[in-house]
């Protein structure tokens, strides 16, 4: 799977150190299901909508193992798809558009708490992430502290005194990736070769956003400072 081998590679861990939860296929599962594990990440869904649990029965599921992990202080990084599914785990709410969303590589603001946190102390003002969503989140719960937006949208932010953090763009996604998965995905996204020829001409390198991946294992997981 492409997303197992994003994380694994931009983790700096092999694929057998990341065990794979297929919700498409297991759609039912505890909340527990990652208690004997050290972290939990939460990628991207291809198609799959946080706001149709009815088409992906998954979600509910999902919500429930995301709380928690929070609740637990497991130590938790989602992206996208996971940070949408983070969002309603937590009391918030996810909105949706069909015209004028990101899509490509964007330049992303920090927010102030951004300056004392272990994995954006460094990360310079107006980084580069790939991000191409259709549902979106304005406003966060009471609970989570603002780490980083765009002008249409919250793009990060840390659950209050746990380990946990939640990315609407992809750390775990490069340039390659983003043409890649665009070209497979350009009816679902795109309004034709136009769009996708003018979206991919424009991207460019993401290596401060790539390298939040590592810095969760590094700064978290294995406590290295």
């Amino acid at each position: 799977m492409e997303e197992h081998q994003s994380f694994a590679e931009y983790c700096g861990v092999a694929l057998d150190q990341i065990v794979i939860l297929n919700v498409f296929d297991t759609p039912d599962f505890p909340a527990t299901a990652a208690d004997d594990f050290d972290a939990l990440l939460v990628g991207g869904a291809s198609e799959a909508n946080v706001l149709k649990p009815d088409q992906f029965p998954f979600i509910q599921a999902c919500q429930n193992l995301i709380r928690h992990c929070g609740e637990t202080a497991k130590p938790v990084f989602a992206s996208c798809f996971g940070f949408q599914l983070a969002v309603l785990a937590l009391g918030g709410e996810v909105r949706h558009k069909d015209v004028d969303f990101e899509m490509g590589t964007i330049p992303v603001s920090l927010a102030d708490a951004a300056v004392d946190d272990p994995l954006y102390q460094d990360t310079p003002e107006g980084f580069f992430a790939i991000s191409v969503h259709r549902q979106y989140v304005d406003s966060l719960p009471e609970n989570c502290q603002l780490l980083a937006y765009t002008e249409q949208c919250v793009h990060s932010f840390k659950l209050k005194g746990k380990p946990f953090w939640a990315f609407q763009f992809h750390p775990e996604v490069d340039k390659a990736t983003l043409i890649e998965r665009l070209t497979f995905y350009k009816a679902h996204y795109t309004d034709g070769d136009g769009q996708l020829d003018r979206v991919l001409s424009s991207a460019v390198e993401t290596p401060e956003s790539n390298i939040l991946v590592r810095k969760f294992v590094d700064r978290v997981l294995l406590n290295l400072g």
